[in-house]
């Protein structure tokens, strides 16, 4: 049996960023005090989502790492959101 030597590479289409959902409002600051906005960019687990997912620009994304750090040094988001073993 022969084998197929021509190996083709699939070509891949750009994906198209999404928009800064912060930069769409023209958001110059990031409130830590607002849970609920905060809980958005959260995973169920409680870990901060990456740019490639939220689609947040770098400037923003760092600003809400920060905002998330301190809601959560005031307790006003859990470190943790569920317990699990």
């Amino acid at each position: 049996m022969a084998k197929n030597t021509s190996k083709k590479k699939k070509e891949r289409q750009p994906k198209t960023r999404k928009p800064c959902k912060f930069c769409q409002e023209s958001a110059s600051y990031i409130d830590y005090k607002d849970p609920k906005r905060l809980k958005r960019f959260m995973t169920d687990r409680g870990k901060i989502t990456p740019r490639r997912i939220t689609g947040t620009c770098a400037k923003h994304q760092r600003m809400l790492s920060t905002a998330i750090k301190r809601a959560r040094t005031l307790a006003l988001i859990p470190y943790v959101k569920e317990y699990y073993r």
